[in-house]
């Protein structure tokens, strides 16, 4: 028997899975601002500095939390990551892919490729049901409180760990980054890019979008329901996804029968291909 081909889901995590950024469901009101205000100051501190804009949000977090004295630890992140809100159908859309991943005979395997913060996702209730998560992380200091960005995951930066997922060098090390740049033959590599599916929410996923559906695999942007679609249509318009979608998971919903349905054409593929 022809062993089963794997699928990697990766998705964006903020107005992808979750309603609205991660920050603003506990940390900026804890901050006791106003999440305009929050962003307003990033968005000052990033024109002014010509920073870039997720090493500058990540600073304002420090910055306010010291000026807020409050402190802000791991276990704090992990905690607020309990609050989150998310789009319908989330909390079960995993079981109900994986249980439609056996019914057709392929193994599928979920990412997070985020700009949010990693310790927060981690925090949540779907994290358990991702391989890997790749975010922006801090260093602590001495009392544990948040110090330093330690990984920033800017929109560009997200394509790098497509190429780890893709290649099966998942872990963050001296030593990966010699087997991240190593040449390797397409069909050695763990999980070819066309049997890949990116889920996001708009323009900051564009280079992962792009990249996925130029190798061969589908990008998939969603958008608000109630917020509407002109965004992601026009990403559609320009050919730079492969289909859009409502972020809404429950069963039978569009982006379901999306899924479903590459999931199936990534089956037929790899059994005509146990022909050659």
């Amino acid at each position: 028997m022809s062993k089963k081909p794997i699928i990697a889901l990766m998705y964006d995590f903020d107005k992808t899975l979750c309603t609205k950024d991660m920050q603003e469901y506990g940390f900026i009101p804890k901050m006791q601002m106003e999440s305009k205000d929050f962003w307003g100051e990033v968005k000052v501190l990033t024109d002014e500095q010509e920073m870039d804009n997720i090493l500058a949000y990540m600073y304002k977090m420090v910055d306010k939390a010291k000026e807020k004295k409050v402190v802000v630890r791991k276990e704090d992140f992990a905690e607020l990551g309990k609050g989150i809100e998310y789009f319908e159908g989330v909390t079960t859309w995993f079981d109900r892919i994986e249980k439609y991943a056996d019914e057709i005979g392929v193994s599928v395997e979920h990412y997070i490729v985020s700009s949010g913060i990693k310790e927060i996702i981690e925090g949540s209730e779907i994290a358990k049901f991702f391989k890997k998560i790749y975010a922006c992380e801090f260093m602590y200091d001495y009392t544990g409180s948040i110090q330093w960005p330690k990984m920033a995951v800017n929109y560009t930066a997200k394509t790098q760990f497509l190429f780890r997922i893709n290649k099966g060098v998942l872990d963050i090390n001296t030593d990966s980054a010699n087997l991240l740049n190593k040449f390797t033959p397409e069909n050695e590599r763990r999980i070819p890019f066309k049997n890949m599916i990116y889920v996001g929410d708009g323009l900051t996923d564009v280079p992962c979008m792009k990249l996925v559906k130029s190798y061969g695999g589908q990008s998939i942007p969603v958008y608000n329901p109630h917020s509407g679609k002109e965004s992601a249509q026009q990403l559609l318009d320009d050919n730079r996804v492969s289909f859009i979608a409502p972020a809404e998971y429950q069963k039978n919903s569009e982006i379901e029968q999306i899924v479903h349905t590459i999931m199936r054409k990534i089956k037929a593929v790899d059994e005509l291909e146990s022909f050659q």
